[in-house]
């Protein structure tokens, strides 16, 4: 057995825990927490599995790490802590262990990354015997490997589109939804995720990794943002009120732009409740979906939609996420040493329950 640390319990830490408590390979060997409040909480009751695991999460890291798990599912935010994250992620490769990650967003196309984050990471494998894995949590395969199976399918492909869409009214991180992205923000006000080039610094490296993967050179990546307000105030369950006025949805594509035209496109479509914005994109029901449009010929539509946690369609993406990152691990505990990417880590199939 693969002796396995789950580090983070938020939206995907939660679910990281139930996959690798589900996986044959693996064994969930602690549960490292952020919050007081969590610490000597059975992981179990921390993940919704319904019974007690007898781990109990733990805010020790020294300890956890000099135990030497072979592997660790890092699952804090980087968003606002990136720094942190890098230095958390590269103090655990160098103590030997696999790490698998959404949360290094610079590291999805490894091979184009800037050296100065490249470089601790592999010095990290070089002295420890660790390696990292880094996908996406919007999620990563969606904006990767699920495309890039698609476009395979036809004869003749003239634009990738992968998209997210998504009602932000059931998800738990206020600070996040609110601040990050701004909704319920007024419209003048400026979200750090919506600043120009910061899509790109988030979701350029999936552009990039697509079209290495179909052998096409980009002109650049561009960005597109469209706003719209809520025209009445609507009530979360998670997150209280909403505004009208306030920024109510948001609209961004990431474009890899081949010969002058966006031929590989990442677009996030995400709300606050779903009478913002009704005439852009809609999920099929509930929450949210991700969805891969080939237009080409033939032309190709496939939406995939989770649900996690109840039917919680935010759980269910973090969900998938998680189970990409989860399901790679043993490949890579029999993988050489390394940096990997999406490219890299084939996706690798499921257990039937027991």
């Amino acid at each position: 057995m693969i002796a396995t640390v789950v580090w983070g319990t938020g939206n995907v830490g939660r679910a990281a825990v139930r996959a690798v408590v589900a996986h044959p390979l693996l064994e969930l060997a602690a549960v490292l927490v952020h919050d007081p409040g969590k610490v000597g909480r059975d992981a179990g009751e921390i993940a919704d599995l319904g019974r007690e695991l007898g781990v109990l999460a733990t805010d020790d890291v020294d300890a956890v790490l000099a135990a030497k798990p072979r592997a660790v599912v890092y699952a804090a935010s980087g968003d606002v802590r990136f720094d942190d994250a890098l230095a958390d992620v590269v103090r655990a490769v160098r103590a030997g262990a696999v790490v698998v990650t959404p949360a290094l967003y610079p590291l999805y196309d490894q091979r184009n990354a800037p050296a100065e984050l490249r470089e601790p990471v592999l010095e990290a494998v070089a002295a420890g015997g660790g390696s990292l894995f880094v996908s996406g949590v919007d999620p990563g395969w969606g904006n990767d490997v699920l495309p890039l199976l698609v476009s395979g399918l036809g004869s003749a492909v003239d634009v990738v589109r992968c998209q997210e869409i998504f009602d932000y009214s059931t998800y738990e991180q206020p600070d996040s939804v609110r601040y990050l992205v701004g909704m319920g923000q007024p419209m003048d006000y400026q979200p750090p995720m919506l600043m120009p080039s910061v899509p790109t610094m988030v979701w350029g490296g999936q552009v990039r990794l697509m079209a290495r993967a179909m052998k096409v050179d980009l002109d650049e990546i561009r960005e597109t943002l469209d706003r719209r307000p809520l025209e009445t105030t609507v009530t979360t369950p998670n997150m209280g009120e909403f505004a009208a006025g306030t920024q109510g949805a948001v609209r961004f594509e990431v474009q890899g732009v081949v010969d002058g035209e966006p031929r590989i496109v990442i677009e996030h479509v995400t709300r606050i409740h779903p009478s913002c914005a009704p005439d852009w994109p809609q999920p099929p029901s509930g929450a949210g979906a991700h969805r891969v449009i080939i237009e080409g010929r033939p032309r190709i539509e496939v939406t995939v939609e989770a649900t996690d946690e109840g039917e919680n369609r935010s759980a269910g993406g973090n969900a998938t996420a998680a189970g990409r990152l989860v399901n790679a691990i043993d490949w890579l505990v029999d993988a050489k040493p390394g940096l990997y990417d999406a490219l890299d880590v084939p996706l690798r199939p499921g257990y039937l329950r027991k």
